[in-house]
C-alpha cells in the first residue's frame, strides 16, 4: 500500500479535526495510481485470451503464458499517467504498448513512457482527439484499446479500470484506524477515478456519505459545464484545454463515470492553475512536523483548494456551505508525484 499520510499541523492551522491524503507517488516506481485501474483491466484481457478464469487472476499465471499473448499491443491515449501505467503493465506482461499524447506534453513524459520500452509519440491535437486516434488505429491495426475512458460502445474495459481503482480506498479503510471522512475532494480529469471513489463510499450502507466535491481545472471544466447546462447530458469543452494540471486536461466526461458523479456529488468546484501550485508548495514545505509529500499539478490542486477554502475570508461563503467546521476529517489523494521533475521545481521554488 501506498501511505496514508496525516497531516495534524496543516489540520490544526486550518481549524479542521483532521486532514487525511494518500500518497501515490509511492505507487510502485511509476510516481501515479493509474497503474491500478490499467493493470486490473489489461489482466482482465489477458485473462479471456488464455481462457482463464478471473479466480486465477495471478501475474505468475498471466506470465506462465507469456508466449500466447506475447503477440498483443495495447494501444491508449494519455496526458502522461495512464500511458505511463499502459506501458509498465505491457512490459512486465511481455506485450507490446503503443503511447498517443496531446500536444503540449513534457518531454520528461514522453521520455518516461519511451524508458518502459513503449512506442510513444506527441500529436497534435487535444487528449480528446488523441483517445479518437488510439480508437482509428486500434480498429485500424487489430490492437487493443486500452482506455480509461468511456463513450458508448466503449465501456468495459473502462469499467474494469475503474474497479481496480478501488483499491485506493480500499487501502484508505484499512490504514485509517476506524477514522471515516466527513468530506472527499477529487480531482477530475474524464472522472473515472472520482466516480470509483464515489460509488466505493456510497457502498458503505452503516457509515455516513462524505460530503463529496469534485475537483476540476479552470482550462478543462466538462463536468462543472455539464452541470451547468443542466440537462442530464454530459458536455465536451473544445479547445486547447489549456492548463498545467496536464492528467486532468480532459474536455469530456467519461459515460460511466458521468451517471455516478452527476448523482453523487454535492459540489462541482473549478481551480485556476494557482491553486494546484499553491497545493504543491505547501506538500512541498509542511508545517512543524508534518509530513512533505512530493505531488504534482494534478495532484496537489485539491490541498490547495482546501487551504484557499479555509484560509482565505472570501470562499467563507462557500465553506459554510459545504458544512466544513473543527469537527470536519478531510481525505484528499495526491494521485501523482513530481512527474515532470522540471515544472515541479520550478512552481515549488517560485520561479513560475
Amino acid at each position: 500500500p501506498t501511505p496514508l499520510i496525516t497531516l495534524p499541523v496543516l489540520a490544526s492551522h486550518l481549524g479542521v479535526d483532521e486532514i487525511l491524503i494518500k500518497d501515490e507517488s509511492k505507487r510502485f516506481d511509476l510516481n501515479a495510481f493509474k497503474v491500478l485501474g490499467a493493470g486490473y483491466a489489461m489482466a482482465r484481457i489477458l485473462l479471456s485470451e488464455l481462457s482463464l478464469d478471473l479466480k486465477e487472476c495471478t501475474f505468475d499465471n498471466i506470465l506462465f503464458h507469456r508466449e500466447k499473448i506475447s503477440h498483443l499491443t495495447f494501444v491508449t491515449a494519455t496526458d502522461g499517467n495512464h500511458g505511463r501505467a499502459v506501458a509498465w503493465a505491457a512490459n512486465k506482461f511481455g506485450c507490446k504498448a503503443v503511447v498517443f499524447m496531446p500536444k503540449g506534453t513534457s518531454k520528461a513524459r514522453l521520455q518516461a513512457i519511451h524508458d518502459l520500452g513503449a512506442k510513444a509519440s506527441i500529436l497534435d491535437c487535444n487528449f480528446d482527439e488523441a483517445v479518437m486516434f488510439a480508437e482509428k488505429m486500434a480498429k485500424k491495426n487489430s490492437w487493443v484499446l486500452i482506455q480509461d475512458t468511456s463513450w458508448p460502445g466503449y465501456d468495459k474495459i473502462p469499467l474494469h479500470i475503474m474497479q481496480g481503482y478501488f483499491t485506493l480506498l480500499t487501502e484508505v479503510m484499512s490504514q485509517g484506524k476506524g477514522s471515516w471522512p466527513t468530506h472527499v475532494f477529487m480531482q477530475a480529469g474524464v472522472g473515472s477515478l472520482a466516480a470509483a471513489i464515489l460509488a466505493l463510499l456510497c457502498s458503505f450502507s452503516e457509515k455516513p456519505k462524505p460530503i463529496f466535491v469534485l475537483v476540476e481545472a479552470k482550462g478543462a471544466p466538462c463536468y462543472f459545464n455539464s452541470m451547468e447546462i443542466d440537462d442530464g447530458n454530459p458536455h465536451t469543452v473544445h479547445g486547447d484545454l489549456k492548463t498545467i494540471m496536464a492528467g486532468l486536461s480532459c474536455g469530456k466526461p467519461s459515460q460511466t463515470a458521468w451517471e455516478i458523479l452527476k448523482t453523487g456529488t454535492d459540489a462541482f468546484v473549478v481551480c485556476s492553475d494557482e491553486i494546484a501550485k499553491t497545493g504543491m508548495r505547501i506538500l512541498g514545505n509542511p508545517l512543524g512536523k508534518d509530513t512533505r509529500v512530493i505531488s504534482g499539478e494534478s495532484g496537489a490542486v485539491t490541498l490547495g483548494l482546501v487551504y484557499s477554502l479555509l484560509h482565505e475570508k472570501e470562499n467563507k461563503n462557500l465553506k459554510t456551505r459545504l458544512k466544513i467546521d473543527t469537527n470536519s476529517k478531510i481525505l484528499l489523494f495526491s494521485t501523482e508525484g513530481d512527474t515532470d521533475p522540471q515544472h515541479y521545481r520550478e512552481v515549488v521554488w517560485g520561479i513560475v
